[in-house]
């Protein structure tokens, strides 16, 4: 059943939750964690990975009050993660 909107039946549902982790694995993609879906090969970007990691603080900032426990569980962790896991890429790369 789709709308003709391009949209497909194997897609997580789109939520807020989804939306944390989509831009979480983008950062670990530049942090070189994930391999890219395009050509399989794991690369490290860290102005892009910083870029991603202060989308989802600005998204924390501006969302305050507004989320569920669980919402704001999931955002704080994956801040949390993300901002130790750039450290220690960037760490290594000196």
């Amino acid at each position: 059943m789709s709308s003709g909107h391009g949209e497909s039946d194997d897609l997580p549902a789109v939520d807020f939750t989804t939306f944390v982790v989509s831009l979480s694995h983008s950062a670990l993609l530049h942090l070189g964690d994930a391999p890219n879906p395009i050509d399989g090969k794991s690369e490290v970007d860290l102005p892009m990975a910083r870029q991603t990691i202060d989308l989802l603080a600005l998204l924390q900032e501006k969302t305050h009050g507004n989320l569920t426990g669980a919402e704001e569980q999931v955002l704080t962790q994956s801040l949390y993660d993300l901002r130790l896991r750039f450290v220690e890429v960037a760490q290594k790369l000196k």
